[in-house]
């Protein structure tokens, strides 16, 4: 295949077709009519000696060849994109969306305060938060439904760019008032004696990293109450005596809550945002990160 008989055009079909999976959606993503978009992947076909795609019932499957060019090929285009945009950014006149998911725990710690830094600044930037998940967040940056993720290490996909936020701790929460407010350091004893209360993302679970940090030195609590939400979790303790685990972050600033050293040693995380290669160089894109970053407490 000679480079000078590739239209780019071709290549925007092709994308079109490995995200929508149906020839009559990549047109209408196209604007062209779906005997055109028909038309390109014959000559598709040419190019790449390879059919590409097969028809099915619903639509499209990619060949393994089609597979395996999808993601040089998107680079390309989002790089040629980013190319023909003009370079300079002005944040007060800009107008565009930014899709950032995230945990109930990111959605609080950092886009909370990411929020109200970038309003001032910039105020034609929408922001679309949406709730994280995990097993479909390569899919969603990579068709553009994503433009930001906010992660763990362990649960981020390969082959993205990523930036370390930071580094999380663990404190203990129990409302103002509370019996053991106003006392000292909070034993591991008294620890283990209170009811708590937990977090479980997944719905209804009773047991985390703080219980296994507990078996490990031959201590049990007692958790009454499981909750879905962090959010939910600061309420329910500033109104009870139960107390709870918490990151740091998320009530640092939080009103009604005193704040001990938990008596044990449980491992923090890290949090990162990790973004695709196809807003990696665009302007506003990156002015959007580097705000981000910014808010949490990094420079870059």
């Amino acid at each position: 295949m000679d480079i000078r008989s590739v239209d780019l055009n071709l290549l925007k079909a092709f994308d079109a077709l490995m995200d929508e999976r149906s020839v009559t959606r990549a047109a209408a993503r196209l604007s062209l009519t779906q005997p055109a978009v028909s038309g390109m992947l014959n000559r598709l076909r040419d190019c790449f000696g390879d059919p590409l795609f097969t028809r099915t019932s619903r639509g499209v499957t990619p060949t393994p060849r089609a597979e395996e060019l999808s993601g040089g090929i998107k680079r390309v285009l989002a790089e040629i994109d980013a190319m023909l945009r003009p370079t300079a950014f002005d944040p007060a006149t800009a107008g565009f969306t930014v899709s950032i998911a995230a945990t109930d725990y990111a959605l609080r710690a950092v886009l909370v305060p990411f929020i109200a830094a970038l309003r001032p600044l910039a105020p034609g930037i929408r922001i679309a938060v949406r709730q994280i998940n995990e097993s479909l967040v390569q899919t969603q940056l990579e068709r553009g439904d994503l433009d930001l993720a906010l992660l763990t290490p362990e649960t981020a996909p390969p082959d993205l760019h990523a930036r370390v936020l930071f580094d999380e701790t663990y404190v203990c929460a129990l409302r103002e008032g509370h019996p053991d407010s106003v006392t000292g350091a909070l034993t591991l004893e008294r620890f283990c004696a209170l009811d708590h209360v937990m977090v479980s993302l997944v719905g209804g679970g009773f047991r985390s990293a703080t219980d296994e940090a507990l078996e490990r030195i031959g201590g049990r609590r007692r958790v009454v109450l499981s909750v879905p939400s962090f959010v939910m979790l600061l309420d329910i303790l500033r109104t009870s005596d139960l107390i709870a685990l918490v990151p740091r972050r998320l009530v640092a600033e939080s009103q009604g809550l005193t704040l001990k050293t938990p008596p044990l040693n449980v491992p923090g995380f890290t949090k990162i945002a990790t973004w695709h290669a196809r807003t990696h160089e665009d302007p506003g894109h990156r002015w959007v990160r580097s705000l981000l970053f910014k808010t949490c407490g990094i420079s870059g």
